[in-house]
């Protein structure tokens, strides 16, 4: 699907999801940084890039 193809409403609840994703993407990372735990921190930032692989598959759509 290219962006051509997408309805105004589409369009919305995509921009709508990446700013979600960006949003995920920050938050794991900061709460990564305040982590002591190792372990807990490799999750908040294995969390991270798999939201911004989201985001990435997301921007696709619009290329």
């Amino acid at each position: 699907m290219q962006m051509g193809n997408l309805t105004e409403k589409e369009l919305t609840a995509l921009e709508d999801q990446l700013g979600s994703e960006q949003t995920l993407v920050a938050n794991y990372r900061a709460l990564a940084e305040m982590c002591s735990d190792g372990q807990i921190r490799q999750s908040f930032l294995s969390y991270a890039d798999q939201h911004q692989q989201h985001f990435n598959t997301l921007m696709n759509f619009l290329k």
